[in-house]
C-alpha cells in the first residue's frame, strides 16, 4: 500500500483519487497512519465481507444454543476479538 502525507493529499487530490481507483492508499500525518483512501468497490467489497463473517457466526451461535452449548458471553466476545485480529 502506497503512504502519502496529508498536505500531498491535500494538494494533489484528483491525483490521489485516481491511485485510489488502483488500490488503498494511506495517508499519514505527521508522520503516523491516520486513513485509508480506498475505491468504492474496494470498501463495498470488505463491508460485504465483514456482514457475511456476521451472519456465519450468528448461524453458528444459533446451532450452539440449539445444542445446548452454552457458553459466558465475555468469553464469547473474546472469541470474536481473536478472531478479527487473525484476519
Amino acid at each position: 500500500m502506497e503512504n502519502i502525507s496529508a498536505n500531498l493529499a491535500k494538494t494533489r487530490f484528483g491525483e490521489l483519487l485516481m491511485k485510489a481507483q488502483k488500490s488503498p492508499v494511506q495517508i499519514d500525518k505527521n508522520g503516523r497512519p491516520v486513513a485509508v483512501l480506498m475505491s468504492i468497490e474496494d470498501y463495498q467489497a470488505s463491508e460485504q465481507m465483514k456482514t457475511k463473517w456476521f451472519e456465519s457466526r450468528m448461524q453458528e451461535a444459533k446451532t450452539e444454543i440449539k445444542k445446548g452449548q452454552l457458553v459466558d458471553g465475555e468469553q464469547v466476545l473474546n472469541q470474536l476479538m481473536d478472531d478479527l485480529v487473525d484476519q
